[in-house]
């Protein structure tokens, strides 16, 4: 994107991988904290970020969003990691990852053919 042919899909589409990376780090590390006591879930969210950049026509920061811990409820031990919820989580974030980076492979694909053909 240093060659400045990067567009506001570009842009969108590199802001939304970063996020979901984050949010992926982010649901390991509640995974694996599953059983200490204490540990409260981690939460990002990139996407209020994106969706208000986008919609005042500004370039969305690439960045990871914001985290912070979830005040949800604990078990006995002052853990509030639920499993079920983390495994969900984190399928659903690989899947919308891949979406995003086979949306980003096809506009690069449009810029190579573009590029061949002249």
């Amino acid at each position: 994107m240093s060659f400045g042919i990067a567009d506001a899909t570009q842009t969108s589409l590199h802001a939304a991988l970063s996020g979901l990376a984050q949010r992926q780090r982010v649901t390991a590390d509640n995974i694996a904290n599953v059983n200490t006591p204490g540990f409260l879930a981690g939460r990002t969210d990139f996407e209020s970020a994106l969706t208000g950049a986008l919609r005042n026509g500004e370039k969305p920061a690439v960045s990871g969003g914001t985290t912070v811990r979830s005040l949800g409820p604990t078990n006995t031990n002052g853990n509030n990691v639920n499993l079920d919820s983390e495994t969900v989580i984190a399928t659903e974030t690989g899947l919308r990852y891949q979406l995003a980076l086979n949306a980003l492979d096809g506009k690069y694909s449009l810029l190579r053919t573009s590029l061949r053909t002249q």
